[in-house]
Parts: C-alpha cells; structure tokens; sequence
C-alpha cells in the first residue's frame, strides 16, 4: 500500500504546531497503525529528521498508552479498536490520513502526538482506590457480589484511561473516565466504606483539571476501545448527588 500522511509536528508545548505531508510507501496491509508509524520513523531517522513522536507501550489494546485521532475519530474509525491494534488493512490504497494529538486543555500537546495525561492520575489520586488492610488475597466466595452488580463492575473496570473520551467530546469532557473509575468501585461490597467521599472528591478533582460537562452527547462511548456505556456517566451522577448531600 502506499499511503499519504497528514501529521501533526510540535516541537514542544511552546510550539505553535503544524500539518506535515509524507508519502510512505510499501506498507503492509498487515502492519498495525503504528507499525506503519515506525516505517516513516526509520526513514525520516535515516534522512536526518526528527522521528513523529507518540506514545505506546504493550501495542495489545490494554494499557491505555496509544492514542491519536485518525481521520478526525479518536483511535480510528474501526469500532471498539485503539490505535495499536487498528491495522492497515482497514485502509485504501493511496488513502490521505490525517493524524493529530488529543485536543483538549487539560491534555496540553508535549510533542508532535504526545499529550500530557497526568489529569487522569490526579483524578485517581483523589479517591480512586479502595483502602484496605495489607495482607494475602481473600477466597474468592469470601465476599457474596450479586451478578448484576459484579457484571456492571467488570464493565466500568475495562476502562484503559486513553482518553479517547475526552478527545472525542465536544465539550472535552472526562465524565466516562471518571465514571468508570467511580463506579466498579462504587458496585462492590469493598468499595462502599469510600463510596460517598470517593464519588464527591473524584469529580471535583475533575472539575478542577478543567474538563468540560458532560451534556450527554455519546461521543465519548462512541470511541471508547472498551465500549463502557454511557449510563455508567449516570450513575455517577446519582453517587455524587447522594455524596453532596
């Protein structure tokens, strides 16, 4: 395949930023995006020129490192999909791809496709976590879950913390990410001592990030590689709400 690539180059925050044309030919219909990503590197090293940076880590689909928006849709149009495990074949040949960072103000550019993601840990920093005694692991039929409320907690858990969400919403909200974090949590019997401080002090540290509201659009769970629903956004709201009062 032969491929023409629109890029986004940054040389750093400071940087006003700018769309770069290459050509990249001879690329595999098998590659990965970033493999294909890797081919462009290793000749714009090998001519002297400053490789595209972007972030990655497993390329499994499971750590949340990866993460562009391809032709205007975060991690690509394939659905339930990131960008590492978006494969080539899903492309034309002589296809135009545009590939740009995440936008968002509390996602500031750190060059060409790496964005600051740090919001993210503060928010889990803020009450993300269940505070338990040190000690080995109980037996697993120690602690009775209702299915229901066991398969809602795996759902929201999925959650890889990309970002894709807040790149994907119009209002650059992190209201899914939040949600999820909040609510498989919320769900288990380990997570109700916390739920309340949890709940009110994760979304204020969201707010406090500078993410927008959430007013309920679905392009977030639109791009979401892990398909957490939307009314797991809701029942966020009603923990906060109870927590507030």
């Amino acid at each position: 395949m032969n491929l023409t690539l629109k890029v986004w180059r940054q040389r750093g925050p400071e940087d006003k930023g700018r769309m770069v044309t290459y050509r990249v030919e001879d690329v595999s219909p098998d590659m990965s995006f970033l493999e294909m990503l890797d081919v462009l590197n290793e000749r714009l090293i090998l001519e002297g020129d400053d490789p595209v940076a972007f972030d990655h880590d497993c390329r499994e689909g499971i750590c949340g490192m990866c993460g562009m928006v391809i032709n205007g849709v975060a991690h690509g149009e394939q659905v339930a999909t990131t960008t590492c495990q978006l494969h080539m074949r899903h492309f034309e040949d002589n296809a135009v791809i545009t590939i740009e960072p995440w936008r968002a103000a509390p996602f500031p550019v750190v060059k060409d496709l790496v964005v600051d993601r740090s919001a993210f840990d503060r928010i889990i920093q803020a009450g993300g976590f269940v505070s338990v005694p040190a000690g080995s692991a109980p037996d697993a039929h120690s602690v009775p879950v209702k299915k229901a409320d066991a398969d809602a907690a795996f759902d929201a858990a999925t959650c890889i913390g990309c970002g894709a969400c807040v790149a994907a919403c119009p209002n650059g909200s992190a209201s899914l990410f939040t949600a999820a974090k909040i609510t498989h949590l919320g769900l288990l019997p380990q997570g109700q001592p916390e739920r309340d401080s949890r709940a009110k002090a994760m979304v204020e540290q969201m707010d406090a990030e500078g993410f927008g509201g959430c007013t309920n659009t679905g392009e977030c769970t639109a791009v979401c590689p892990k398909g957490i629903p939307l009314d797991t956004i809701a029942q966020m709201n009603r923990d906060y709400l109870r927590a507030a009062k």
